[in-house]
């Protein structure tokens, strides 16, 4: 499994109060930003935790880093949720494992 080091990610949010937020604050503030429900979110956490990343503060980061992959590609599309299609999400993070190892 990648580390952190793996990708370059902004160091305001490594230590930043967004990644010790209660979950449900954690996840409303993550739908605010990135346009997910909470089912998708829920997806992409357990994703994680079974590829390995247990450690709470460390999947979130991994998790912020998706999305921010995700919507980079994506561009501003209006759109009231990011959507997936069947199928869609794992591959997504596949894709993003991939570029980030």
């Amino acid at each position: 499994m990648a580390t952190i080091h793996a990708f370059s990610y902004n160091r305001k949010i490594i230590n930043s109060k967004y990644l010790n937020l209660p979950d449900i604050a954690f996840f409303k503030w993550c739908s605010e930003r990135f346009s997910i429900n909470k089912g998708v979110f829920n997806t992409i956490d357990n994703w994680f935790y079974y590829e390995g990343i247990e450690e709470i503060i460390l999947r979130r980061l991994y998790i912020l880093a998706f999305l921010d992959f995700v919507q980079s590609t994506l561009g501003n599309q209006g759109l009231k949720f990011i959507r997936f299609g069947h199928g869609g999400l794992t591959k997504r993070l596949n894709e993003f494992l991939a570029s980030i190892n």
